[in-house]
């Protein structure tokens, strides 16, 4: 069946895409889709319903609705719909508190922040929210395990009560620390998880580790540190690491940049073979994250089941992000293949990759001549005068030796046993010095340092290039109307109005193409 674009219009039942959308849209109403001796049409009356033959309907579909209840009941949110966290304090208070404050739930990114500043920034955030839901990030940082440790310190010290850990190849003993010391005993003797804990990982092992409960190692050395108590020891076999999984797909920044339609599944698959063997822990929700810039990839993540959707890249161009005005530019004119992939800072060693914007930066190839280097030389030393040259003048921009002064007042107020490591190992010297580039980059485009433009480090996806596209020519296309809530609200009702869209599609009918579509008002349109 189709829905006539071209015959007369009776003023009870849409038939133009115009008036199509707007029945839709009433997302608080019913839609039916009607038969009359002029031809097929929509309608939200009951009243107008009744009288006609109906060929198809669906129900009420409020943003709200979207996604697993249970989501929303248990962080105490209003939609299943979260800002994941961005490193630096890119997702910066401001940014946590208009999102917390509209109902959604957001994440500050403490990773690579320095301890008082995370402190500072947990203790604004507890004192202006009050008993309003957000969360803090904890990144898994192997080489640094005082940040891990410093994190964990400040959520406890200022109760934060919900964490996204992030990047995890393993179970640290800081995320089992700060999920273990929330357990408590209700009245009716049941298990309380205090600290709610949010994983994403993009890897079926990994999300395995967060299905369980907490390895009986890692607990028994908590215990005999004095870190939980032999009861919340106990308590712990009867919960799973983790209340949520974030299904990370093709994000900015750590990804393994998997397909949404191939990683989610598998991750549900192994949740519900973890249930079966194990019913007692409960069932752990799965979201999806990663590659979502547009309502149409929000609604597509919620057909497949996903608990909720998460959002990163799209955010980082808003008014709240902590980012500069000339960072938020480059984002706001990227393209779907405008990423790509370069080293990590926090996992430089490893090798471990970020996604990172291309255009308009030659990060990503000045950041793998640096690992190609440390790859290739002991120390550095050993690298050949001309190579050395080369690395002070066209990446670095420094001499390195003075370059290695810094990292020696910065490691020693944020973690001495680094510079400890380093004077025993020329190569882990070498390797803390090029993590002074991939460290900086960042906080040059943080800041907009006008003369390292070409050092910019931006952690983005191909969800950016997909937003920009979609917001092309409305309010939204100007990072300067960007307002984090907002793009939420948008994403959300166009996710919404989409889902509609399938449910008429699933019964026959054929919409107008013109009205298939959910654009936010036009630039100078309310």
């Amino acid at each position: 069946m189709t829905v006539e674009t071209t015959a007369p219009v009776a003023p009870e039942l849409a038939r133009t895409a115009s008036s199509v959308r707007g029945v839709l849209l009433d997302l608080d109403r019913p839609c039916w889709v009607i038969r009359d001796s002029i031809g097929i049409g929509l309608t939200s009356l009951e009243s107008v319903a009744g009288s006609r033959e109906v060929l198809a309907a669906v129900g009420p579909l409020s943003p709200q609705s979207l996604g697993d209840s249970r989501f929303t009941a248990f962080h105490g949110i209003g939609y299943a719909y979260a800002a994941g966290a961005m490193a630096n304090g890119i997702s910066s208070p401001d940014l946590v508190t208009a999102m917390a404050r509209a109902g959604y739930l957001a994440t500050y990114g403490a990773a690579g922040i320095v301890a008082s500043k995370i402190d500072s920034a947990l203790a604004a955030l507890s004192a202006n929210l009050g008993d309003t839901p957000f969360a803090c990030n904890l990144i898994h940082s192997p080489t640094e395990p005082a940040l891990e440790r410093a994190i964990v310190d400040a959520c406890l010290r200022h109760g934060v009560r919900c964490v996204e850990a992030s990047a995890f190849m393993g179970l640290s003993h800081e995320v089992v620390r700060y999920r273990l010391s929330g357990l408590s005993l209700d009245a009716a003797g049941r298990t309380v998880r205090g600290h709610r804990l949010i994983a994403k990982v993009s890897r079926v092992e990994v999300a395995e580790l967060f299905l369980r409960p907490a390895p009986r190692a890692i607990v028994a050395a908590l215990v005999a540190r004095g870190d939980v108590t032999a009861d919340q020891a106990r308590w712990s076999e009867q919960i799973p690491m983790a209340d949520d999984i974030t299904a990370e797909a093709d994000s900015g920044g750590h990804t393994d940049r998997r397909p949404m339609t191939v990683l989610f599944p598998e991750l549900v698959s192994a949740r519900d073979r973890v249930h079966r063997e194990l019913p007692a822990l409960g069932e752990v929700r799965i979201g999806a994250a990663g590659g979502i810039g547009t309502p149409a990839a929000a609604a597509a993540a919620f057909a497949m089941g996903a608990a909720y959707v998460v959002t990163g890249s799209i955010n980082q161009a808003t008014v709240e992000a902590d980012q500069s005005v000339a960072t938020k530019a480059l984002l706001a004119t990227a393209g779907v293949a405008d990423c790509t992939m370069a080293p990590s800072s926090d996992m430089f060693e490893l090798g471990v990759q970020v996604q990172v914007l291309r255009r308009g930066t030659m990060f990503a190839a000045r950041a793998q001549r640096l690992y190609e280097m440390y790859r290739e030389y002991d120390g550095l030393d050993s690298i050949p005068p001309r190579d050395r040259v080369e690395l002070e003048s066209t990446i670095m921009g420094r001499e390195l030796d003075s370059i290695w002064n810094e990292c020696t007042s910065y490691f020693g107020e944020r973690d001495p046993a680094q510079l400890r490591g380093a004077e025993a190992d020329p190569k882990r010297k070498m390797a803390l010095v090029f993590r002074w580039y991939l460290g900086l980059s960042s906080g040059w485009s943080i800041r907009g340092d006008a003369e390292r433009v070409t050092d910019y480090q931006i952690w983005c996806g191909p969800a950016i290039g997909a937003f920009n596209g979609w917001t092309a020519g409305t309010a939204l296309a100007d990072p300067a109307g960007r307002r984090v809530a907002d793009v939420a609200q948008h994403m959300m009702i166009g996710a919404a109005y989409l889902t509609r869209i399938a449910q008429l599609r699933a019964a026959g009918v054929r919409l107008p193409s013109e009205a298939t579509h959910y654009i936010p008002a036009r630039a100078g349109r309310s």
